[in-house]
């Protein structure tokens, strides 16, 4: 399930009017008479914004009620098409659900707030440079139906911060295994006239071995979302972790968010394995020889830290027939993913095009 916040509006310094984040102009810009004035972002005392890394051990143990909430008065509601639960401003309680776009909403009440996230990478690829992405790639999607490419699906794409966890640690690993060395020896045998010959047949001699190695994890991401396909989002995938910028409300003004639905606890584990098969990987690449078996390694994991940040994304999500596809766009980035229906008849024809190639192939050879 997914949760979704629109956040409390900003009032334009000139005017008054409702002032948005615009990605093109990387400012708050007011709709009614166009000024644009920067977000406010929180610098440290040496002029560099600050982006806090929060012990993980501390946060596991309890998580503090003034890092919950967005400070702001909300209704949330759940779809009940693709059961994402989304929380809004109040006035906003009947758009449709920004991830699928059904307009079965109801009713949801929170239990407990969401913790807050403590930074965020503003929205830099524009929706005009999206829609356009989005053409190019489904015209470059050669089984795509001719229905599909002529359709306006680019009419539906929505702009989106999602959350995510990032994690960082130290990791000491010692490591033990068996290193395999080639090597070959001569052998003779009979063939199938009863003739002797002999071949180069390769052994392996095993030998003990063990090392260890220390190895930094710097912003490991797992994605906190349920309404976007976990896929996809791997696809587009990185996000620029060194750019975050502080969280501050005015970035997100007249944009959706999704509330996290993998707690902390959950991705602390998903991360904490991830980095564990790493550390296999990097410790197998230390084995001397030629090969190797029964590699066993012990981590020690130290200075465990992590965020709680916001990525921006582009979603497109439409149906073809009874079958539901997302298209994701990176929004710092530009990196593009997604599904679409293919067209029998065009996997058909590439099928006859391959066997007609085949058997030209083999009428040539035959003369």
């Amino acid at each position: 399930m997914a949760e979704a916040i629109a956040q409390k509006k900003f009032s334009c310094p000139a005017c008054g009017a409702e002032a948005s984040w615009t990605p093109a102009k990387q400012a708050l810009v007011c709709a009614f008479c166009g000024t644009a004035s920067p977000a406010q972002i929180e610098l440290a005392a040496d002029g560099t914004q600050v982006v806090r890394e929060l012990d993980l051990a501390a946060a596991l143990r309890a998580i503090p009620d003034d890092a919950r909430g967005w400070q702001a008065k909300k209704t949330s509601v759940r779809c009940q098409s693709c059961q994402a639960i989304s929380v809004f401003d109040p006035e906003r309680v009947g758009q449709r659900c920004d991830f699928c776009g059904s307009s079965a909403l109801v009713p949801h009440d929170e239990i407990k707030e969401a913790f807050r996230p403590e930074s965020l990478l503003p929205m830099k690829v524009s929706e005009s440079q999206v829609r356009e992405s989005i053409r190019r790639w489904y015209g470059s999607r050669w089984f795509a139906p001719n229905r599909l490419r002529k359709a306006a699906l680019t009419d539906t794409v929505r702009g989106l911060y999602i959350p995510y966890w990032t994690f960082d640690a130290q990791v000491r690993a010692e490591w033990t295994a068996e290193s395999g060395y080639y090597y070959y020896e001569t052998e003779t045998y009979t063939d199938a006239n009863g003739k002797t010959q002999s071949r180069q047949v390769q052994k392996t001699r095993w030998e003990p071995s063990s090392g260890s190695l220390d190895h930094f994890f710097d912003d490991e991401l797992i994605a906190a979302s349920r309404g976007v396909d976990a896929e996809l989002l791997r696809r587009v995938e990185p996000f620029p972790t060194d750019t975050l910028t502080p969280y501050k409300a005015g970035f997100l003004s007249g944009w959706v968010v999704e509330r996290y639905q993998i707690d902390l606890v959950a991705a602390a584990q998903h991360a904490r394995q991830i980095m564990e098969q790493k550390m296999i990987s990097l410790c197998a690449r230390q084995v001397p020889g030629d090969t190797h078996r029964n590699l066993r390694v012990r981590s020690d994991f130290t200075g465990q830290t992590f965020k709680h940040i916001l990525v921006p994304v582009w979603l497109l999500s439409y149906h073809y027939g009874a079958r539901a596809f997302q298209v994701v766009v990176n929004g710092s980035t530009g990196a593009i993913a997604g599904r679409y229906p293919k067209s029998w008849v065009k996997i058909l024809l590439a099928v006859l095009a391959g066997l007609a190639v085949v058997a030209g192939v083999v009428l040539l050879g035959g003369r």
